[in-house]
């Protein structure tokens, strides 16, 4: 008889350990493609998981607005500390980093334990320390470092969990449709992230206060996501009602992991997206401001708070090409799921591709015209946006539950590691050591974080061709995963070779 499980206790039961040594020819088993969308009955009732929906969201929108909070007041912060650019860079490295190192923690308790609980604590650390980050004095910016880093802890256990929640609460056509709400809220939020530091670093006269607002709205969500948000038993929506409780080692999670290509060639794609994504986002608006020092249209910061109004700019075309990109990537995917069956993938690779020329033509015409230039952030965010809501169901429907929220820790560990939790930096790195080949002024300030931009557009063709590869395996390993999910596979002693995943799976062992 197996042992009842309790949603609401923090250690679940484990059944007991599967030692995983027998292989499994995944291209033997017969799927339709009508059955990759079938739908299970749900665990927990419709209104329930879409009130559960908006919780994630909201806090969602808080996590990447509390983010690029920071890019919004860039300007300022320099001034405040007087740093250069690599040392700017830092801010988000050092976020970035802590991130990355705890996601794979968060996923491993995230696959075993209440994963509500867990996002409670991780949210309640985000908080205290986003909010103590104000209070830092100008001679302490080490100080400064160390609360960002300590967010990055809080938002690894939100960002790492939340969608596998999502991934057992709906499935099929209804889980693509969440999906796309609760990662339209990443451009969304992050736009947002810029205007509401601007204006509130505005209105105040203190930069310190953007760093206020997210503390103060998250307590609202730190409510609402500890009466409102369940913690649904993990794949029972897509086995019908049958709880995937099998516990494995977090190596043979790993392994697993490894050898599912798809997940593998998808995972640097993120990571090839992230590092576009985070470039852009900390030094465009400081990028798009020194220009217009350089053409003489604006003067240069002397007096806090600085000109903020690239921020605005900027944070708006974020929002905006958020929305319909996301929407629009959403609306593709789901037009070609009956039709290509790895068109998921492909549409990656084309947003990858496609942003490639709009990002050139940005960093050459924001030295002589700015209206221009925004035009083709605009493109190019639309192009980048298509990703965000593909990239998340790709990563649920190659990936049986049960090692869901590993697989999210693993992708934004090797994403944020290789992505953006250098790319700021590294673009900071290159802009001065350009700069100080040279006496400093403000046009050669703006032409050296210039040059060090075009790395950019080098590292999206590359992600185009990683989502290309990706496109290979897709149809197979989506097949796979859909099979340990709805069946019980049998021992077999002579696997046969060629199949793009291997399914580990053997006898129990006695304790």
């Amino acid at each position: 008889m197996e042992p009842k499980l309790s949603v609401s206790s923090f250690q679940e039961v484990a059944l007991p350990r599967r030692s995983l040594s027998a292989s499994f020819r995944y291209g033997s088993f017969v799927n339709s493609a009508s059955s990759l969308e079938r739908e299970g009955p749900p665990v927990v009732s419709p209104a329930r998981g879409y009130v559960a929906i908006a919780v994630l969201c909201y806090v969602n929108l808080l996590n990447y607005m509390e983010r690029y909070t920071v890019a919004g007041v860039l300007l300022n912060i320099q001034k405040f500390f007087d740093i250069s650019d690599s040392t700017a860079g830092l801010l988000q490295t050092v976020f970035i980093c802590s991130f990355l190192l705890f996601a794979p923690l968060f996923g491993y308790l995230g696959d075993r334990y209440n994963r509500k609980y867990i996002m409670i604590g991780g949210l309640i650390v985000w908080l205290i320390t986003a909010l103590c980050s104000s209070f830092v004095t100008e001679n302490l910016f080490w100080l400064l470092m160390l609360m960002r880093s300590l967010v990055g802890v809080g938002e690894a256990s939100y960002s790492t969990i939340a969608p596998t929640i999502i991934g057992d609460l709906f499935t099929g056509t209804k889980r693509s449709i969440m999906i796309s709400a609760f990662y339209i809220f990443i451009p969304v939020g992050s736009g947002l992230g810029y205007i509401s530091g601007a204006s509130i670093a505005s209105l105040t006269g203190d930069w310190r206060w953007a760093l206020r607002i997210t503390p103060i709205l998250g307590v609202i969500g730190l409510v609402l996501l500890a009466l409102l948000c369940p913690n649904p038993p993990r794949g029972a929506v897509e086995s019908h009602g049958q709880s995937n409780t099998e516990r494995t080692s977090y190596k043979e999670d790993i392994k697993y992991l490894l050898k599912n290509k798809s997940f593998v060639w998808s995972t640097l794609g993120v990571t090839a997206l992230a590092f576009l994504a985070g470039a852009l986002a900390f030094w465009t608006p400081t990028f798009l401001s020194r220009a217009q020092v350089a053409q003489g249209v604006v003067q240069p910061c002397t007096v806090e708070p600085c000109n903020s109004i690239d921020s605005y700019i900027f944070g708006g075309i974020t929002v905006v090409t958020g929305i319909l990109g996301v929407c629009l990537g959403a609306a593709l995917s789901r037009f070609l799921r009956n039709r290509v069956a790895y068109g998921d993938p492909v549409i990656c690779a084309i947003g990858m591709f496609g942003s490639v020329p709009f990002l050139f033509a940005t960093i050459f015409t924001a030295s002589v015209n700015i209206p221009a230039a925004y035009v083709f952030i605009f493109l190019t965010e639309i192009m980048l946006s298509l990703n965000w809501p593909i990239l998340a169901d790709i990563l649920l429907y190659v990936v049986v539950p049960t090692r869901r929220a590993s697989a999210e820790a693993l992708q934004i560990t090797v994403g944020h590691l290789l992505g953006d939790a250098g790319s700021p930096y590294l673009l900071g790195v290159i802009s001065d050591a350009i700069k100080n080949s040279k006496p400093v002024s403000h046009e050669w300030s703006f032409l050296s974080l210039k040059y060090g931009f075009l790395i950019c557009p080098f590292v999206g063709v590359l992600g185009g061709v990683f989502f290309m590869m990706t496109a290979a395996y897709i149809t197979e390993d989506k097949k796979a995963a859909l099979q340990l999910i709805q069946d019980k596979p049998t021992f077999q002693p002579d696997p046969a070779p060629g199949s793009s995943l291997e399914l580990q799976a053997g006898k129990t062992e006695d304790k």
